[in-house]
């Protein structure tokens, strides 16, 4: 390949330089463009208050990994700064894929419709990451630990600045590397099935962290040094053992070791650019992922279908209409087919589960260390793991139900169009729903009888109630913001699988609302020693839910009608 002159090579940086320019004027137009509906200044105060916590986070973390960076330093300590870049590292790698809700919603493989130069398409993509929330907060807390190396021993300066833009390097492709090879998995049913299981085990698997080194704490066990010494080896090769490693070498003036972490470090960072750039120059170069089947030539003669040979006969559901009938089924047959709803069914067992391993721990600390001061109320677990339980089914709900029309996506027009009423519509929708939480309801207090023994009846009434009422105000709101506010749901890319942040902000409100009530019901109970008031509460809270509820579905066809244009095209955007 002939070398470009100096001045082809002037003139490449140029356009790529116009290019950027034009990607940045084109997103702040957008933005200001967005900010004109009311719906735009919602999102945007949704996202400024989330950037705000984000801001306290990074800031906060910043100071905190400054401050140990400069203890350990200046004490001569930094092996130890090795578990700080571990934390940055999990972080930097683990949150966006788990939080999806705050990955980046714009695809930015949509450049690609532009006339743009492969190197120009690159450095995008990794402008877009570097701009990620969980990216921007990372690399605060490694400027923390910069800043805190160098004011504890300034001669390190040059070597720190060196050895943790290389961390910061491998951190940022590498999380580009797996946002764009898990986006080509998720492409294809198959493999976003398995997709799916891993990060259900892997989200399964962090939540019993916490009980289980509770359950081992207090253990010594003869074989723990034969398995931590391999396990030490194994960190100091991978790469925030090995950034820990060369900074803690150049602390002791070992400069042949220190040398070769860090040129470690670097093989690892070239690798992540070695994945990350074959995975986008594939892209680059037209390759298209597809379930559909590939066309093939018939042979013989073609076969007709005679109308009605293979008509499937839909569900006949007792009391409902043929149309809230259909999508009844319709919703059934989504939900029955989606893993995010195995996780819902499942998860609050687990939850269950780790809290009954939380109890067994603390009994088993009780009666190893019996104590005057202990409170009964801290191993009441059973009395109250059937309501924990319901509450917890009903938050992961929560997304499904403020979000019912984004499954539909561009199939939503077929509403508009057919025959029905969209009050029929919703209804299904919401049917389907309360189904849902009914079966969840049943599921949870089996097993809480199974792992803490009967509730007392009252406990079990009162919740009940309570989910009644936050069921009704759920439907009421999650069906006004499914049309104010929808959003296209796509499991098959990162960030288009919540909601709309006005629908987050929204769903926070009300969920605090709800739970305040429901609490204040359960104070009022426990003080005057009487669940009926807490029964009477739920139950008042719940009639004037249900009757709110009734009042926002008779008129949801008109609100249907005025927002038309609004959620088709919402719905239709890619």
């Amino acid at each position: 390949m002939a070398r470009l002159s100096p001045a082809s090579a002037l003139g490449a940086w140029k356009e790529s330089r116009d290019q950027f320019a034009a990607v940045a004027r084109l997103r702040w137009c957008i933005f200001l463009n967005s900010a004109r509906t009311v719906r735009g200044r919602l999102e945007a105060v949704s996202w400024g208050l989330m950037s705000f916590g984000f801001a306290a986070l990074g800031i906060g973390g910043m100071f905190g990994f400054g401050f140990a960076a400069f203890h350990f330093t200046s004490h001569g300590e930094t092996e130890w700064l090795a578990l700080f870049l571990w934390i940055i590292f999990l972080y930097w790698q683990l949150f966006p894929v788990m939080a999806t809700a705050f990955a980046e919603s714009f695809d930015s493989a949509n450049f690609l419709r532009f006339p743009l130069r492969y190197r120009t398409y690159f450095f995008i993509r990794l402008a877009y990451g570097a701009l990620d929330p969980a990216t921007l907060v990372a690399s605060a807390w490694v400027i923390g630990l910069f800043a805190g190396i160098a004011i504890a021993s300034p001669i390190l300066l040059p070597w720190a600045a060196l050895v943790l833009a290389a961390f910061a390097a491998f951190n940022l492709l590498l999380n580009r590397a797996i946002f764009a090879w898990i986006e080509r998995w998720l492409a294809r049913r198959r493999t976003r099935e398995i997709l799916g299981i891993v990060f259900f085990l892997l989200i399964i698997s962090f939540q019993f962290v916490g009980p289980l080194t509770a359950r081992f704490s207090d253990r010594r066990h003869r074989g723990f040094a034969l398995y931590a010494n391999p396990a030490l080896r194994i960190e100091r090769a991978l790469p925030p053992g090995l950034a820990g490693e060369a900074l803690a070498r150049a602390t002791d003036r070992s400069l042949a070791p220190a040398l070769g972490a860090f040129a470690a470090l670097c093989i690892y960072a070239t690798a992540c650019l070695w994945v990350l750039d074959l995975r986008l120059r594939a892209q680059f170069h037209g390759e298209l992922i597809s379930e559909a089947a590939a066309p093939s030539a018939s042979r013989g003669r073609p076969k007709f279908a005679i109308p009605g040979e293979h008509a499937r006969v839909g569900w006949d559901l007792p009391g409902l209409s043929s149309p809230i009938a259909a999508v009844f089924e319709k919703e059934f047959r989504y939900l029955s087919r989606s893993s995010p709803m195995l996780f819902t069914l499942v998860m609050p067992i687990v939850i269950l589960f780790i809290i009954r391993l939380d109890h067994a721990a603390m009994q088993a600390g009780r009666n190893a260390h019996p104590s005057p001061n202990f409170h009964p109320v801290a191993f009441a677990f059973g009395e109250y793991a059937f309501p924990i339980g319901v509450a917890y089914s009903l938050l992961i709900l929560t997304n499904l139900m403020y979000n019912c029309l984004g499954a539909d996506g561009g199939g939503v027009q077929m509403y508009f169009v057919a025959p029905v009423r969209f009050r029929d519509v919703i209804l299904g929708k919401n049917l389907v729903h309360a189904a849902v939480i009914v079966l969840e309801t049943l599921i949870v207090w089996i097993a809480s009888l199974l792992m803490f023994g009967p509730a007392p009846l009252g406990i079990v009434l009162i919740t009940l109630a309570a989910l009644l009422f936050a069921a009704a105000v759920n439907f009421a709101v999650g069906d006004c913001l499914s049309l104010l506010s929808p959003k296209k749901i796509d499991f098959a890319m990162f960030g288009k699988q919540r909601a709309a942040g006005t629908t987050v902000l929204a769903g926070f409100v009300a969920q605090a609302i709800v739970f305040g009530l429901v609490a204040l019901a359960f104070a009022l109970a426990r003080y005057f020693g009487e669940f009926w008031v807490a029964l009477v509460m739920n139950l008042a809270f719940a009639a004037l839910a249900i009757a709110i509820y009734a009042i926002l579905l008779n008129r949801i066809d008109g609100l249907a009608r005025h927002r038309r244009e609004a959620i088709i095209a919402e719905l239709l955007r890619s």
